[in-house]
Order: structure tokens, then C-alpha cells, then sequence
């Protein structure tokens, strides 16, 4: 018989065993854990900077348009002398003096790149970007649809923001004569 404090060879095997360290088995184990976590952060990491990088540029999207609203707040719709035009009369960015002149005078728009602010001041910090500015008479009962120029005093304002010629964002809002 062998006495109950005394411990066995087995015992005494096993606590010999682990006092040799960790087998191959257990580090091989190890290192795949610690692997699959590294990748996790590494895939966690790169999604949230992208995910950073189109925030940037949706806010940088977003500042761009409120330069157009600001720019573009007091100005009345139509030329205030009475011109009959619907586009630029006037040549030069500084001298628009109406909406309308915004509309282009192809009738598909004014671009600016490098986009400017509400001063008509070129950003050219910001020259990958490109402010698309649309001018449209829309009927008084239904805002979304065009009807044709001069004949309501309602007019939709379309800034649209483009990054390397892809759009990013746009925003619109209406206009009425006062």
C-alpha cells in the first residue's frame, strides 16, 4: 500500500514535465492566436482609415457647397436691370450679379476648379475638387419639376461636388424672387 501523503512516480513524472516548459504543440497554438489577432487589428485598422479618408472628403465636399450657398444668398434670381437673359450676361465671375448667371451659358451649368469660396476667391488648396453649380426655374406647385426659364419665381440651386472628375456629394435648394 502506499501511504496517502506520499506522492506516485506518475506524479512525479508529470510534475517534472512541466517544469521542461511549454511543448511544441502549445507554442504552435500560441503563435496562431496571437496571428489571427494581428491580422484583425491590422484589417480594423485599415478600415478605419478609409473609412477617415471619405469622411475628409465628404466634409471638405460639404464646406464646398456652403461656399456656393453663402456666395449666392442675396443675389436675386433674375438680372436686377432688367435683363431677360437666363445665363451670364456679364463675363467675369466677380460681376455676376444674379443667379441665373450661374446657370452657364450653355445652360448645363457653371463649373469652378479649382472651386472657390464665398468671396469668388479660387481655393487652390482644394484643386482636385470641382463645384458644379445648376440653375433651374421649377414650378410653384412642384419643386421637382423644371418648367421653363422666367416663367415662376421659383428656381432650384444644385451644387454638385465632383473629386478627380467622381462625384462625391450635391445638395439643392429653392430660391424665390423677393
Amino acid at each position: 500500500m502506499f501511504p496517502a501523503n506520499k506522492p506516485s512516480n506518475r506524479a512525479k513524472r508529470g510534475a517534472q514535465m512541466n517544469k521542461q516548459g511549454f511543448t511544441l504543440v502549445e507554442v504552435l497554438v500560441a503563435i496562431v492566436i496571437v496571428g489571427i489577432a494581428l491580422v484583425s487589428l491590422i484589417a480594423a485598422n485599415s478600415s478605419f482609415t478609409s473609412t477617415n479618408d471619405y469622411g475628409v472628403k465628404l466634409s471638405t465636399s460639404e464646406f464646398l457647397i456652403e461656399q456656393i450657398r453663402e456666395m449666392t444668398r442675396l443675389l436675386p434670381i433674375s438680372d436686377p436691370n432688367g435683363g431677360t437673359t437666363f445665363g451670364p450676361e456679364e463675363s467675369a465671375l466677380a460681376d455676376y450679379d444674379d443667379l441665373d448667371d450661374f446657370d452657364g451659358s450653355d445652360g448645363l451649368g457653371s463649373e469652378f476648379s479649382p472651386p472657390i469660396n464665398s468671396e469668388r476667391v479660387s481655393l487652390s488648396d482644394f484643386s482636385s475638387f470641382t463645384q458644379k453649380v445648376t440653375i433651374q426655374y421649377v414650378s410653384a406647385s412642384d419643386f421637382q419639376t423644371v418648367v421653363n426659364d422666367g416663367t415662376t419665381g421659383f428656381v432650384r440651386v444644385t451644387v454638385a461636388i465632383f473629386l478627380n472628375s467622381k462625384p462625391i456629394t450635391s445638395a439643392s435648394w429653392i430660391r424665390a424672387t423677393y
